[in-house]
Order: structure tokens, then C-alpha cells, then sequence
């Protein structure tokens, strides 16, 4: 009886024998023309198609792979990681205590946090400032398994994190509570410090949906 390794190697060796191609196969014909119809084929469905969407006819039906971006959103499933968010508590306060686990974790040290004492007894301590700079953040994760709270996530869906500018990719506390907020020309706020009160204050978005539940909205 052949052992794994054994037979690990007669697979490999097996992948690496090539079958000789025939006299008609060596002219590259058969390629060209197999090409030519498959691009063919695209080019006139998609000119049919647009042609289709000008005088109204067949909406549903994309004329074309490529997605329409910003107009039209790819579609992705949860588990993606994408940007950043905070969630938050009840009163509006967020969930994070501090404990600076993310911070220490991070391996592109692109997460700044400034503790604070929180009024209720029962909650260690509150984040007056929360920041994340994406410009040198690699998206690992590492965060978001770290926090022993589920104070931080990456499930927003958004992928918008161009900038003309290392100031447009900085995203404060604010934006993190509340993704989407912030215009797309409006600075960042760095290191601004917020007391619980003013956590209540802040403009709420709708939270995702949670993990499982299929397809996010575009």
C-alpha cells in the first residue's frame, strides 16, 4: 500500500505530463476561432442589450459584466471584511471599553484610542476618541477578533475608501458609529474627544443586518 506522500507524488508527476497536441491543434486555428465566436458573441449580446434598455426593453437583464460603479453596487456576502464600524449600547454610547486590545493587536498600528472613565459604575471604562487610519490598515481582521466585547466590525459593506488625500482615508469615532455620515468632501475630525453625553447626541445609522442572513443591500 502506497503511503500519502507516495501518492502525493505520482499525482504531481501525473499533472505535469502534457498531452501532445495533434497536427491540427499545432496551427492554433482551432483557439482563434474558439476566441473569436466567445467575443463575438459578448459584442453583439451586449449592443442588442443596450440598444434594449434605450427604448425601455429588458431592464432586468444586465447588458454587460461589468459592474457600474457608483451607480450600480457589487453585491457581497457578509463575511467580507470591509470597513470599519463601531457598535454601540442602548443609550448610544459605544460598546467599547478600552481595554486597548485592538490597538495592541493591530499589526499595522493604525488604531488610536483615548480612555476615558465612564459615568455608570457597572462599565469600566468608555473611548473619547476612537481613530483608524486606512491608509495603513491591511484589513487582517485581527481587531475585530481581539475585542472581547464585539465592539469593533467589519461588516458595513462599504468599500469606498479612496480618498484624494492620507487625511480623506482617516475614519474618527463619529464615522465609525455611524458609517456613511460624513460627506465625501467633509475632513475628518482626528483624536476628537466626545463625552457620553454627546455619544447620545450623534445622528444614528441603520445597523447591517447580522452575519447569516444572506446578501447585504447594495
Amino acid at each position: 500500500m502506497h503511503s500519502v506522500s507516495d501518492q502525493l507524488l505520482h499525482r504531481l508527476r501525473e499533472a505535469r505530463k502534457r498531452r501532445a497536441l495533434s497536427w491540427w491543434e499545432r496551427t492554433y486555428l482551432p483557439a482563434v476561432a474558439q476566441g473569436l465566436w466567445l467575443t463575438s458573441a459578448h459584442f453583439w449580446r451586449n449592443l442588442f442589450l443596450h440598444l434594449a434598455h434605450r427604448a425601455g426593453l429588458f431592464r432586468s437583464v444586465p447588458a454587460a459584466a461589468t459592474i457600474q460603479y457608483p451607480d450600480e453596487r457589487r453585491k457581497t456576502e457578509l463575511r467580507l471584511r470591509t470597513r470599519h464600524r463601531l457598535t454601540k449600547r442602548e443609550d448610544g454610547t459605544p460598546r467599547c471599553v478600552a481595554c486597548m486590545m485592538c490597538e495592541t493587536v493591530c499589526p499595522a498600528r493604525c488604531i488610536y484610542i483615548v480612555a476615558g472613565e465612564h459615568p455608570d459604575p457597572n462599565v469600566e471604562k468608555i473611548p473619547k476618541s476612537f481613530d483608524i487610519d486606512l491608509g495603513k490598515c491591511v484589513y487582517c481582521g485581527y481587531c475585530v477578533e481581539a475585542c472581547p466585547e464585539d465592539a469593533i466590525r467589519m461588516d458595513t459593506q462599504r468599500h469606498d475608501i479612496a480618498a484624494y488625500s492620507r487625511d480623506g482615508m482617516w475614519l474618527d469615532i463619529k464615522e465609525l458609529l455611524n458609517p456613511g455620515t460624513r460627506a465625501f468632501s467633509e475632513p475628518p475630525e482626528k483624536f476628537v474627544q466626545l463625552s457620553v453625553e454627546e455619544f447620545k447626541r450623534l445622528p444614528s445609522t441603520p445597523e447591517p443586518p447580522p452575519p447569516g442572513t444572506g446578501l447585504a443591500p447594495s
